[in-house]
């Protein structure tokens, strides 16, 4: 009876430090990242539509021939560089560690674009940017309440800028009907 108490005895201790790790494993891992779901949403939504923003934005350059266009391409690599740089500061900072991409849908519009020229391009592009500016307003107000203060910080001071531009992209649709 001695013998057998022993090896059970240990079976029980080894079994107990294991679940103790799967809960060390467990609080670390909900630990790592420093943002919420909104906060991820965020910084991986912004981090998409800017990273497309600026691909389409330098097609635009190569395939448009109105300096409207042109002006809100400029506008747009210059801005959504500096708001990606910031966000890609905030996803290392906060310890998110999803790749960023560019989504099949956008791909898609994309390769659109690059098939288009003059007055064809021009309004594809700027239906783009209407539609995917009207988006980001509302991932950027969603987020100026967010629990974490730099998110909430820089999607306050991102906001107007979006606005900006979809004002922009508005002004330019009407122009070219």
């Amino acid at each position: 009876m001695k013998k057998l108490i022993y090896p059970v005895l240990g079976l029980a201790l080894m079994f107990s430090v294991q679940s103790c790790m799967d809960n060390y494993k467990a609080k670390y891992l909900n630990e790592k990242t420093l943002a919420d779901d909104g906060g991820i949403s965020l910084i991986k939504n912004g981090l998409e539509g800017g990273m497309t923003e600026i691909a389409a934005s330098k097609i635009a350059l190569k395939n448009s021939q109105n300096p409207q266009v042109v002006s809100l391409a400029q506008m747009m690599i210059a801005d959504h560089s500096k708001a990606d740089s910031t966000l890609l500061w905030i996803e290392s900072d906060k310890l998110i560690s999803e790749k960023d991409t560019i989504s099949a849908e956008h791909k898609e519009i994309l390769d659109s674009l690059q098939t288009k020229t003059g007055a064809a391009f021009d309004r594809a592009y700027v239906t783009m940017m209407i539609h995917d500016h009207k988006e980001a307003i509302d991932l950027f107000k969603d987020a100026s309440d967010n629990k974490n203060q730099t998110i909430q910080d820089f999607a306050r001071q991102t906001l107007p800028t979006i606005e900006k531009h979809l004002e922009m992209a508005k002004d330019i649709d009407a122009s070219l009907k």
